[in-house]
């Protein structure tokens, strides 16, 4: 694609530079065209539109099969890195770079062909100076030397505000988020609102707003620094050029008209220069976070496509997980913990805020690899290269779940009509409708939504559940069917089940009881509980 382009933007500065050339005989010529000069000015002006049109098409198609393929890309990657390092690079990094900086890119690659057609229209001017004259030619090319020099000079401080114009857009996105996650705490606080208003969005926007505008001035200014360049040009070949060099009027005309052509692609090739530096200060950005990908990449590994071994016992012995959070003194460590699970049973996770009820369950479930210890599934060790394969024996609904509008990787046939069956099951199918995997609506009460997972999980099939404090936004009565009915339904149904729960009047329904107090555990059977209870 770059070589036809290449050769459409030469052809097309051919055919302007012919049109030059063509103007000016007509101008000077003596009585009126012939027939041969209005055939080839309309085949030059074809030839031009044409070509023009081929470059900008060509690269119209190859720009958004680029950004196409960059962002898929960038998707694969994120979702080959290890959520602690997605959640360490935060998710508005990752937005920016695809959204804002992937378009930046888009729109440069949009201008090439731009950019290629003005700079073959140059080319194509400068050979037809030189054929008038190549003295003309060669002081003109000096008077570029100098204003490109000058033009550099004078944009170079330009980056420096991109780039700290691109780093503020990073922070604008967190803002946004906390914008959208936290409508209803902004909406109930009006000094929350107003300060959020002023000193997150406001700032960030102004800073923004100041580098980018100190950018483009900058731009501005070497631009039109460039333009005065060129009229001194226009100047000194209307009247210093006459005075050195016996000139004659078509010559003179042909030096201004050509001169006078060449203004518009010159200002368009500048104009670009300024697109272009955006699109390199996203590039680079993109790059970074491609590398920082790249550098924790693997974790999406896999052996060969197909329903995993059939569940037996997954074991973890010694397991270790640790972290530091911003504060030096707040350093969490899990374990070492050494825990079973086997079909058949309901095992409920009990613990206060802070213990490490969620980060056990992202450990048990592979989301986060141990630090120390071994889990074994069947007896086989699990660790980087079979971590993903390990992965696909779990259905999880968290606590920060994300509910999708259809059903996502389930089995085609028949799952209308198994998803209506447990719509009925759950009370929702007098709220929600499904064809062809995709819910009518999601627009619903967290506790409707919270049901919505789990069908998608049932959907799912998988061996072995977990459970986030499920229950927490469910009312008494579907709270009282989620333990004595759909628990004891997916025991029956030999699935393993463990869940993260805080209502104790329920544990006696639960085949052991593990609690976790702040990264270590103490379990009780369910004779124990029944005991106690």
């Amino acid at each position: 694609m770059v070589i036809w382009t290449s050769l459409a933007a030469i052809a097309s500065g051919a055919c302007n530079a012919g049109l030059i050339a063509m103007i000016n005989t007509v101008l000077n010529r003596h009585g009126h065209p012939g027939n041969a000069l209005i055939l080839a000015f309309i085949a030059l002006v074809v030839g031009r539109i044409v070509t023009n049109a081929v470059a900008q098409v060509t690269l119209a198609h190859f720009s958004q099969a680029n950004t196409a393929r960059l962002r898929q890309d960038l998707v694969r990657k994120i979702l080959g890195v290890p959520l602690r390092q997605i959640e360490e690079l935060g998710a508005s990094r990752l937005m920016v770079a695809l959204t804002e900086d992937i378009m930046e890119i888009t729109q440069a690659t949009l201008s090439i062909p731009i950019f290629a057609v003005n700079l073959a229209v140059l080319v194509g001017g400068a050979v037809y100076l030189g054929w008038l004259s190549l003295p003309v030619l060669l002081g003109m090319f000096a008077f570029m030397v100098v204003g490109a020099v000058t033009y550099r000079l004078l944009i170079r401080a330009g980056f420096g505000h991109l780039t700290a114009a691109r780093d503020g857009q990073d922070r604008l996105f967190r803002h946004f988020r906390a914008l959208t996650e936290g409508i209803k705490e902004l909406k109930l606080h009006r000094q929350r609102r107003n300060a959020f208003i002023q000193e997150d969005i406001t700032a960030a926007t102004d800073v923004c707003k100041r580098h980018n505008v100190a950018a483009e001035m900058r731009f501005i200014i070497a631009q039109n620094w460039n333009q005065l360049l060129f009229l001194v040009l226009i100047g000194g070949v209307l009247f210093v050029l006459p005075r050195i060099e016996h000139l004659t009027t078509q010559a003179l005309t042909g030096y201004i008209i050509a001169t006078l052509y060449l203004m518009g692609p010159l200002s368009g090739l500048l104009g670009s220069l300024s697109v272009f530096s955006r699109a390199n200060v996203s590039l680079q950005k993109v790059e970074q976070l491609g590398l920082a990908l790249a550098a924790h990449s693997g974790d999406d590994r896999s052996g060969a496509e197909g329903a995993p071994a059939p569940f037996e016992l997954l074991e973890l012995t010694g397991i270790t997980h640790h972290y530091h959070r911003e504060r030096e003194d707040d350093h969490f460590l899990l374990g070492p913990i050494d825990l079973a699970f086997r079909p058949g049973e309901v095992v409920f996770l009990v613990g206060g805020n802070g213990s490490g009820k969620s980060t056990l369950a992202k450990v048990i479930t592979g989301l986060y690899p141990p630090a120390g210890g071994e889990i074994r599934l069947n007896g086989r060790l699990v660790g980087d290269h079979n971590r993903d394969e390990y992965r696909q024996n779990f259905s999880a609904i968290f606590a920060d779940y994300f509910l999708f509008d259809r059903i996502l990787g389930a089995a085609s046939s028949g799952l209308d009509e198994a998803a209506r069956a447990y719509l009925e099951k759950l009370h929702l199918d007098h709220k929600v409708k499904i064809a062809d995997g995709v819910f009518s609506t999601t627009a619903l009460s967290q506790g409707q939504r919270k049901r919505l997972a789990l069908l998608c999980a049932y959907l799912e099939d998988r061996p072995f559940y977990l459970f986030d404090e499920w229950a927490s936004d469910q009312d008494p009565v579907f709270k009282d069917v989620f333990y004595t009915q759909l628990l004891p339904e997916l025991r029956a149904r030999n699935k393993a089940v463990l869940a993260i729960t805080h209502d104790d009047r329920y544990f006696p329904f639960a085949d052991r009881l593990i609690k976790l107090d702040y990264g270590r555990i103490t379990e009780r059977s369910a004779a124990e509980i029944a005991a106690v209870g």
